[in-house]
């Protein structure tokens, strides 16, 4: 399906969402309305909300409580890169100055926590006992991937299994939970409910794989940050990760050195850059990541066909395939 026709099904809920973002971010406080504009508005896809959405639609859903727990996943999904940013030191988010730059860390991070618990405050109005349980346990995973991606960073044997350890819990979870929730509001059984669950939680992997391998294959204007970021701040990708594989004794030990660095020096990122092209691996790793979206979309075959279900497999398609 193509991706006009699979956007213009959820247009009419999508634009309600926008609304639902200036509602819930009012507040006494002007900074926190200013820095919550500003993310939001920096230009996101608003994948999650459209997940969800078209997850609802898939389970029958007709009620009023998806827009509004649409946007609750956007809201937590902003919290997180609100904190991301802060803890990676991060100076781009999507091509222009992160939050914590402009504002200082102590507001990206309080607006992050507001942001947390206005979520949570508003999936009491929206969302059943079920709902609120799969949420927290998401953002739960998401905490755990935080701290374990911090643990290993610059930890050259990180093997590949802890790797998506880190990625399910602190990307894939959040696009799991609104394909979740779109079953739960559907009362769908808890098999199609854990088909959505684990659909996204596949294609959250993957998208994140395509991520790595944009951050050493595309130009800032594309990406909107600078090309070796994960680099400089030692995060080990799944590039990385086949490079340090299969690469020699002396390739190992010089990407520690560049690894374990404060700055990277000249040189540096040409070097782990030609080392990622002589053993292929941005190849590689999007090989890895087609195998996810294909699993990904096997576990919808449980649904009748239909255009919503071709709806989520075009969505997964064209999430890993728009920058490549």
């Amino acid at each position: 399906m193509e991706i006009d026709k699979i956007f213009a099904l959820a247009e009419r809920e999508m634009e309600a969402v926008e609304g639902e973002f200036e509602k819930n971010l009012d507040s006494e406080i002007s900074l926190i309305p200013v820095i919550g504009k500003y993310i939001l508005d920096s230009g996101g896809k608003r994948m999650r909300p459209l997940f969800l959405i078209l997850s609802s639609k898939l389970a029958g859903y007709e009620g009023p409580n998806a827009v509004p727990l649409a946007a609750i996943m956007e809201f937590i999904h902003t919290a997180t890169l609100l904190h991301d940013d802060v803890v990676d030191n991060a100076h781009m988010r999507r091509g222009q100055e992160a939050a914590h730059v402009i504002w200082g860390n102590s507001a990206a991070v309080l607006v992050g926590d507001f942001l947390f618990s206005k979520s949570f405050k508003l999936l009491t109005s929206h969302g059943s006992t079920e709902i609120l349980r799969a949420v927290s346990a998401a953002t739960t995973a998401i905490a755990e991937g935080e701290v374990l991606q911090l643990v290993k960073t610059c930890d050259i044997g990180l093997t590949e299994d802890e790797y998506l350890r880190v990625v399910i819990n602190k990307t894939a979870m959040l696009l799991a939970a609104p394909c979740q929730v779109g079953g739960l509001l559907g009362n769908l059984p808890e098999s199609h409910v854990a088909a959505l669950y684990n659909f996204g939680l596949e294609l959250g992997v993957s998208i994140q794989i395509i991520d790595d391998c944009l951050d050493y294959a595309a130009d800032e204007e594309t990406f909107g940050k600078k090309r070796g970021t994960d680099l400089a701040e030692g995060k080990i990708t799944m590039p990385l990760i086949y490079v340090l594989r299969v690469g020699s004794d002396e390739e190992r030990e010089r990407i520690e050195e560049i690894i374990n660095r404060d700055e990277l020096q000249d040189g540096d990122l040409d070097y782990v850059l030609g080392l990622i092209d002589k053993y292929d691996a941005i190849a590689w790793s999007k090989g890895r990541a087609a195998e996810l979206v294909a699993k990904a979309k096997g576990y919808l075959d449980i649904f009748e066909p239909g255009v919503y279900r071709d709806a989520l497999c075009g969505l997964a398609d064209y999430t890993v395939t728009r920058h490549l």
